[in-house]
């Protein structure tokens, strides 16, 4: 370690100074136990610790690293665009070939307005729907997560669809009473609500591939009844596309099961490693934005030079790179190689997966497709499977809840160490 502060170490000085020691919760490891592992550097499909020690990483920075990390053209046009400036408060070439792109590769867009996060971008589309609807309510899914706005950050009732009720401290009711909350894959249940309530209904926003509690695959057939309904009834329909955007393919879950929202929003890969946000539709929606129209939204760093250059050079290699159908294929190769060793496991296990998106799931039957559905005593099992990898040097997300993702810097040889790794731990 050559005299570095271990990872314990430099937790405890992060408790003094940062709540909870880090700067999001989920990285503190309160689910799994132990203390969170300081990361000093990263390449490829490897993290090293600040203790030295290289782990084969299926988090991917939570999803936006779809190249691996640190790839080196990302890193050159990050550093050449930084030498020109880091901001400018103005408009500036990049961010128009970017948002050039991102209209010519996702279904339907026409105009897009680049933010500094996924929950500035969900926050930012539901403003507009409201503006452009002239109505208020709000309809969500139990299991989608949609950033920390105060509007969004709820949880379903008892009832078949209830006004909701904060699912955080320091969220006001009142903040929230606009926003319904349903179970997914209940076409009932949307079908009563827009009955009683479709007139006042400004939008729908779902994630199209649910993958913020597990990853709760939708049928399509769904996902088409949610398009038709809202037409109908005037209100829009929202893909918050931030983890399946640019990931499942050029046109994200949108073009992959050929459903084409009003508003879309993104994040992590469209950032290419660094904070930004996107959302877009329609030119007629998105006139309602200031200064085309009466809808406000403002950010002091959106189309900042520097993450404008990393989130391009990343969307131009996948391109140039078939990288998209590369991603496919390391899925299917990770399926083959997990199938016989979760099916010969002593306890329920299975693989979820969607494109470079993947779950453990740990029960039995057929995966959930509801929050509802998911058995809550997976935790317990899943801090063993958890501590079991990582002492293999294998790092996945520190949840049961939390999906992995595959990069273009994965090579068959990590899928089999993955997939050794695993079949001792789960027969150990």
């Amino acid at each position: 370690m050559n005299g570095e502060l271990s990872s314990e170490d430099y937790f405890a000085r992060a408790q003094r100074v940062l709540p909870g020691g880090v700067n999001s919760p989920v990285r503190a490891f309160g689910a799994v136990g132990g203390s969170p592992l300081v990361i000093r550097r990263a390449r490829g499909a490897e993290i090293e610790t600040v203790e030295g020690r290289f782990l084969l990483d299926f988090v991917a920075s939570w999803g936006p690293l779809i190249l691996g990390h640190a790839h080196p053209e990302v890193v050159r046009a990050i550093a050449e665009a930084s030498q020109r400036g880091t901001t400018y408060g103005a408009p500036c070439p990049v961010e128009i070939a970017l948002a050039e792109k991102v209209v010519f590769l996702y279904p339907g867009l026409q105009k897009v307005r680049f933010v500094s996060s996924g929950t500035e971008a969900t926050m930012s589309a539901i403003r507009v729907a409201r503006g452009f609807t002239g109505r208020d309510l709000i309809v969500k899914f139990s299991g989608c997560y949609h950033g920390h706005a105060d509007h969004l950050l709820v949880s379903a009732g008892s009832g078949l669809a209830t006004f909701a009720q904060p699912s955080s401290a320091g969220v006001p009711a009142a903040f929230v009473e606009q926003t319904l909350v349903l179970p997914l894959d209940d076409r009932n249940g949307i079908d009563q609500l827009f009955r009683e309530k479709g007139d006042r209904i400004a939008a729908v926003i779902i994630e199209p591939v649910p993958a913020n509690n597990g990853l709760l695959l939708q049928h399509v057939a769904y996902l088409e009844h949610l398009r038709e309904i809202t037409r109908r009834h005037g209100a829009l329909l929202i893909f918050d596309e931030v983890i399946s955007g640019f990931r499942l393919g050029p046109g994200g879950a949108a073009q992959r099961v050929g459903v084409l929202p009003d508003l879309a929003t993104f994040g992590k890969v469209i950032g290419g490693g660094l904070p930004v946000g996107a959302f877009g539709g329609s030119e007629e929606i998105m006139s309602c934005l200031a200064p085309d129209g009466p809808v406000y939204q403002a950010g002091t760093l959106s189309g900042n030079p520097v993450a404008m250059a990393a989130g391009l050079t990343t969307l131009q290699i996948l391109e140039r790179e078939n990288g998209w159908e590369a991603l496919e294929q390391l899925g299917v190769m990770l399926e083959e190689r997990l199938q016989p060793i979760l099916a010969s496991a002593r306890d329920a296990v299975s693989l979820v997966r969607c494109g470079s998106i993947f779950w453990l799931c740990l029960q039995g039957g057929s995966a959930p497709r509801c929050a509802e559905a998911i058995d809550a005593s997976a935790e317990d099992r899943f801090r063993g499977i958890f501590s079991g990898l990582l002492s293999r040097d294998i790092s996945i997300a520190p949840s049961a809840y939390e999906v992995g993702f595959l990069s273009l810097a994965h090579e068959e040889q990590h899928l089999d160490r993955f997939a050794k790794a695993l079949g001792e731990v789960l027969q150990s």
